[in-house]
This record gives C-alpha cells, structure tokens and sequence, in this order.
C-alpha cells in the first residue's frame, strides 16, 4: 500500500515510517519540519502544514491509506493547538475522502479521558479533556465521528504515553537525571499504576487497523501495556541501569502540584498540567477491546518500554546536547527543575 502519514517527521511518525518500509509499503511524508532521518532516500517526503489545504492535496497523490499522526503538543499555544489538532484534522479527513483514500487512522490520546474518578478506563467512558490538548483532542475525534457517520472508515486510536527510539520530551528529564546519578523525585509515593506503552506496540495496533476487515476497524480502540507495575517499581528499573545506586524518592503531592501550577504559570517549568495533575495518580486503561477485536497483543511492558527508550537515549545522546524544544523529538529545558536536580 502507499501510506501517507501526516506529522511524519516526529517520533510517531519516523518510527511508523521504518515499521512500514520494513513490510514492503509506500510512503509519503507530510511535516512542518524537514525529514532529517536516514530513510530520507526511501520515501517521498514533503514540508508543510495539515492546516494548508494545497499542502495536504499534493501530499495525497497516489496514497490509498492515511496516517494521521500531527499534531500540536501542549506545549504550544491555545491557537496553535485548536488550529492543528482540530481544523487541521479536519482538512486531512476532507481531501484523503475526495482523493478516494480508503481509510484514514486517527491517532487520538487517553488525555481525552481527564483526570478519571476510576480505572481502568473503557472506551465508551465520559470525554473530559485537560487543557487545551486534551480539549481539543476530544473535538478531533468529534470530527472523524461526523465522517464516520457518513459511511466513511476512520478508526480511532487513543494510545498511552508512548515510548521508545527517538522518544525525548519530558523523558529526556528522567534520563539525563538518571545517567547523572540523581535519585528522581515522584509526585506522591509513586504506588499509583501509571500504564505505558511502546511505540512499535503502537504500530501494530495501527498497522491492525489499516489490514484488518473495515467491519472490524471502524471504531475506537485504547492502547497500552498490558504489563505495569507502580510507577515506582516501573521507573526504578532505569535508575537501577543507570548503576549509582540511585532511587525514587515520593514527595507530596499536593503542596508538590500547587509549586508546579505557580512555576508553569511562571514558565520556569516544563511540565504542563496534564503531567503533573495526572503523575500521582492511578491512570491505565483497558486494552481488552483492542485485544478481542483487532488480535492485539502487546510485546513490551512498562519496564521494557522504558529501557529500551533509555538505551536509545545513551547511545545518541550526542546528537541532541544542547538542543532543546516544545516536541517529542527533543529535550525539554527544564527550567527552575535543573536547580532541583542538585538537591538530589
């Protein structure tokens, strides 16, 4: 097939890239940011915004699949992030169906679900977005649900946090923390079940989706690891790697969450509200959906998940000293938090 993914040049979207190159498939790339990865060569890679209509139209030649991937993080603006992850969608779904596309895979976020009052969470559970990302996430899907409703194929994945080759963020805080030998401070005492996925886990379910029957896709699907312990338990494991002898240290939560609002509203902080109103708590969902109708069947725990992002994060750590941003694709500055990392 000839698969066009959107956001291709993120951590998503290069990792489903070499995923699908390695199954024999044709791929186009639409980014905001030039395609700087090695496969450059094997695919047809293109530099624009899902918010151009134009740029969307010449993206879609020959494609017969899409892969809606892009989006704006919260990091970003209000503006930013309603215009991309809504109205952005929105022309994505509009000229993949007039090209004649077959499907297009809308990848949502467990971010829709709020700060839930149970677990694990289920598909047909309340929508209640934090901020602006998770609002606006909510109204995107309201938007494959109206193509949806006109006949059209557009499953739906809400994956966990995602992790693995080409992962920094907030995580690249964690490692740098880790292989500096720190022990790392956890919102609460770090026994909540905080579940995880990796990202070639992710791209099964996507490539699921995009094989399997239309009677059987076309739906909302949750993904995540099946296996999780605490989040204490889980992310111990890296600093144990890490080889100081270093541990997780719980703070409380709540007067730790009132310093962490008054820092972002500062901007000394890189942490949004989603990560720290969600870190001290429960947050899992149930993957069985997943697993009765489309057969998948996760291959990474959380523990898994996170060595392995950190074994990549060593062995390219060179490339991304010193850089720093709002994406995926790169560390995070951590603001006032660097100070905090020599208390510990």
């Amino acid at each position: 097939m000839h698969f066009f993914i959107t956001g291709g040049s993120g951590f998503l979207g290069i990792n489903l890239i070499r995923y699908l190159l390695n199954r024999g498939h044709q791929i186009t790339s639409l980014d905001l940011v030039e395609f700087d990865y090695p496969e450059k060569s094997k695919i047809r890679a293109i530099v624009g915004d899902i918010r151009k209509r134009e740029d969307v139209i010449k993206s879609l030649e020959g494609a017969d699949m899409v892969v809606h991937c892009a989006a704006a993080l919260p990091l970003y603006t209000k503006e930013e992030i309603f215009s991309t992850d809504v109205e952005g969608t929105r022309i994505v779904l509009e000229e993949s169906f007039k090209k004649g596309v077959k499907r297009v895979i809308q990848i949502s976020s467990t971010a829709v679900y709020g700060i839930p009052d149970h677990h694990p969470l289920v598909e047909n559970d309340k929508l209640i977005g934090v901020g602006p990302y998770g609002e606006a996430k909510i109204q995107a899907e309201k938007v494959c649900e109206e193509f949806r409703n006109t006949g059209k194929i557009v499953p739906v994945i809400r994956p966990k946090s995602f992790i693995g080759p080409e992962r920094l963020g907030v995580f690249a805080l964690f490692y740098d923390w880790a292989r500096t030998g720190h022990n790392f401070p956890m919102l609460g005492n770090g026994n909540n079940r905080y579940q995880l996925l990796d990202v070639e886990d992710l791209c099964d379910a996507i490539y699921l989706c995009a094989t399997l029957p239309e009677e059987k896709v076309n739906d909302t699907f949750n993904i995540g690891a099946k296996k999780f312990t605490t989040m204490k338990e889980d992310y111990q494991v890296v600093l144990d790697k890490a080889g100081f002898g270093k541990k997780i240290f719980g703070l409380p939560a709540a007067p730790a969450i009132w310093t962490l609002r008054l820092l972002e509203a500062l901007h000394l902080s890189p942490l949004y509200k989603w990560v720290y109103e969600t870190a001290s708590k429960d947050s899992f969902v149930s993957i069985e959906k997943a697993e009765r109708v489309l057969g998948y069947a996760p291959k990474f725990s959380n523990q898994d998940a996170l060595l392995r992002n950190y074994d990549w994060y060593l062995a390219n750590l060179k490339n991304f000293e010193g850089l720093s941003g709002v994406s995926h694709r790169v560390p995070w500055k951590q603001g006032i938090l660097a100070l905090a990392k020599w208390v510990f």
